[in-house]
């Protein structure tokens, strides 16, 4: 029954996708990035000999999760190739021309027939899947062909149907991977208690990624020139939600404080009614051109895969995403020690759990709340604390990437 229930899912999402194509964007590009599939996949392997490591991301925060172990493992085993497989357009589109992977590819429905003639192809001598990514097909072949499966950065919650009494199907899919590597003890515990041995607490590779970030930041002169010695609060991966709040906040500090704003998904009529929102005070960085920017107090970025580097132009950052579905990474813009504010749904995310706890990050309900944490986190002595307590949590949380890699070098 779990079974057919699990095909029955799988199958209705794929004929919503396909329906929905013709009117939202993203099916469109699940859907013609999965077009000539086999064919295709099929051309950039034709002739290969060389051993194949396969990563599967879901998406773009995930690959950002994934990326130190892709790295570390391509400079360890130089005579691998990489295959990398991501389920979302969000993934695909910004990171399909990623130079650390050799084959960069959309995830194919999962079944049974898909699964036989992917890993065929592939020939993988291990397979990571990052995060949340529990497909039953996929991993039971592996599994069949005795392939090692191992999930990093993962992380489980006891309401997940895992968990639950009628779970047993998924329960069984979590054992096919040979090995998992969680953020957190309390998800190593959940495992546990169904029978799952085969984990260890390594953390979350997130930590190793964005020190690799801070380290290598991105020179970007028309922030640089925009920044102009003044304060700059980043507003990060925004949802219309978020800008409910934000929107006469930045009015109210227009006069003292500079702006960023980086929206989630980048939507033509969304950007220009936020330009309109500010008047002659925002400027697009798509128009900056020759316009001299000590006349705008608000930057609103209209391209994606910059966000990482703005933060270390940032004294303040809001990040998006927690006033609905789900808080969005916290740590790009903490690495920078910046005071942190975000909404109120972030319980989900046991880093910004700990940034709460530490007082370096600040939910807020509202416009009120808003302002009042930002009156008290912008005095000078609170700002240097926080710089101080947030690069202290991430340099004792880093280091996964290396627990994984051992286990890899004792496996492979």
């Amino acid at each position: 029954m779990g079974r057919l229930l699990y095909d029955l899912s799988i199958w209705f999402y794929w004929l919503f996708v396909r329906l929905a194509s013709p009117f939202h964007k993203k099916a469109k590009l699940m859907v013609e990035g999965r077009k000539n599939f086999w064919p295709e996949l099929e051309a950039k392997l034709k002739g290969n000999t060389a051993p194949i490591a396969w990563f599967h991301c879901a998406s773009l925060g995930e690959f950002e999760q994934g990326r130190p172990v892709i790295e570390a493992f391509a400079q360890k085993y130089p005579e691998y190739k990489i295959a990398l497989s991501f389920f979302s357009p969000s993934g695909y589109e910004v990171r399909k021309n990623y130079t650390g992977a050799h084959y960069i590819f959309y995830l194919p429905k999962d079944s049974a027939k898909n699964a036989r003639k992917l890993v065929a192809l592939l020939r993988p001598k291990l397979a990571v899947f990052v995060k949340y990514e529990f497909w039953h097909y996929f991993t039971q072949e592996l599994k069949n062909q005795n392939i090692p499966i191992i999930s990093i950065s993962a992380i489980f919650r006891e309401n997940q149907l895992f968990f639950k009494g009628y779970g047993s199907f998924y329960r069984n899919i979590l054992r096919n991977f040979s090995w998992f590597f969680t953020q957190n003890q309390q998800s190593e515990n959940l495992l546990k208690s169904i029978g799952i041995a085969q984990t260890s607490v390594a953390g979350d590779t997130r930590f190793d990624r964005v020190l690799q970030t801070a380290a290598d930041i991105k020179v970007i002169p028309v922030v640089a020139e925009f920044k102009a010695g003044k304060e700059i609060f980043v507003i990060g991966s925004s949802w219309p939600e978020d800008l409910n709040v934000l929107i006469p906040f930045i009015k109210n500090h227009l006069q003292e404080i500079k702006f960023i704003i980086a929206p989630h998904e980048i939507h033509e009529a969304e950007v220009n009614n936020l330009c309109n929102d500010f008047g002659g005070e925002a400027v697009r960085f798509s128009e900056v051109g020759n316009r001299a920017l000590e006349d705008y107090s608000v930057l609103i970025i209209d391209n994606i895969g910059m966000l990482s580097s703005l933060y270390g132009y940032g004294s303040y950052a809001f990040i998006g995403g927690a006033f609905g579905k789900g808080l969005h990474n916290t740590l790009e813009a903490a690495v920078f020690g910046l005071p942190l504010f975000f909404g109120p749904k972030f319980e989900k995310f046991q880093e910004a759990k700990d940034l709460v706890s530490l007082q370096t990050a600040f939910p807020v309900k509202n416009l009120a709340e808003l302002e009042t944490v930002f009156e008290t986190a912008r005095k000078p002595e609170q700002k240097n604390a926080i710089a101080a307590r947030q690069k202290t949590y991430i340099q004792e949380q880093a280091g996964a990437t290396q627990k994984i890699m051992d286990w890899i070098s004792a496996t492979l």
